[in-house]
């Protein structure tokens, strides 16, 4: 029986209930049996610095997705030297999954339209299926897509909704201000940035 396994990476730092939203949509359109959601650990083309710990984004992940089966946190990333290239995160996945898993690679339309700048892009595609989050503000040229990166039309399922209007920039930056961020974060999550004062300064 093939199962079908969704990898979604970010800096979730924090994680917010915008990920969690995408991440159960990709799951529901795409058939996924479970979402492996992984934090990254040092992006080349996103060279600023992360302002949690990785082993603080790794709790505040667990913590998010322990009332949702379908969901399990991966410190794959975490546990390899920097640079953290996608490509060899989803082979080293797919080795350890085995034939019998299809990947779903979830991202978003701002990604999509970079990855032509993505370290063995080629490579990827074909290992992998796209499930492409769709951004307001982002429209994305697939023809050109399809010029550099020959065969992605065929592996992308577009994922429509929901999106909700949240970022850890601004969570962040609503920290430091002390303004409020409950609500916009899972309560155990809320709990443990306010626990360990994350992101006051």
């Amino acid at each position: 029986m093939i199962e079908r396994v969704g990898i979604y990476g970010g800096t979730f730092d924090p994680v917010h209930v915008g990920h969690l939203a995408i991440a159960e949509e990709a799951r529901w359109i795409c058939r996924l049996d479970r979402v492996v959601l992984v934090p990254v650990g040092h992006q080349p083309l996103k060279p600023e610095p992360h302002a949690a710990t990785g082993a603080q984004r790794l709790r505040m992940l667990e913590l998010a997705c322990a009332s949702n089966a379908a969901f399990v946190p991966s410190d794959i990333e975490l546990r390899r030297p920097p640079p953290s290239y996608s490509i060899d995160t989803l082979e080293v996945l797919q080795a350890q999954f085995g034939s019998a898993v299809v990947i779903y690679f979830i991202l978003g339309a701002d990604a999509l339209i970079d990855l032509p700048r993505w370290h063995r892009v080629a490579d990827l595609v074909a290992l992998v299926q796209l499930a492409v989050v769709a951004r307001p503000g982002y429209t994305v040229d697939l023809d050109g897509l399809e010029t550099h990166v020959p065969g992605i039309r065929e592996r992308i399922t577009w994922i429509n909704g929901p999106q909700l209007a949240i970022a850890s920039t601004d969570l962040r930056r609503r920290c430091a201000a002390g303004q409020p961020i409950r609500y916009q974060v899972p309560d155990p999550v809320y709990a443990y940035i306010e626990e360990h004062g994350l992101y006051r300064i």
